[in-house]
């Protein structure tokens, strides 16, 4: 039998993707908000395909919000903006 593929949802676009091409945005335990590039760091995580306009598009549809179920300040987006530029260079 084939091995099933992982499949997300983008929070930004909706669209649903094989897991290994989006990128993990990540709520640890301690409520911080951080970009997970390996995937397998412990928390609640959502989704996010790797375009920049889908990072947009969350924060404009308060997609992170409900995904984490807690308010996202402002910084927290531009923080995860820099990091998204710095891993798709």
């Amino acid at each position: 039998m084939a091995k099933k593929i992982p499949v997300r949802q983008c929070i930004g676009c909706g669209e649903m993707k094989n897991k290994k091409e989006m990128m993990r945005i990540l709520k640890t335990p301690e409520d911080e908000i951080v970009l997970d590039v390996t995937g397998k760091k412990n928390g609640r995580g959502a989704y996010l395909c790797k375009q920049r306009e889908c990072l947009l598009t969350a924060k404009k549809n308060k997609g992170l919000e409900r995904s984490f179920k807690m308010s996202i300040p402002n910084e927290v987006y531009e923080r995860l903006e820099r990091e998204f530029d710095k891993e798709n260079e």
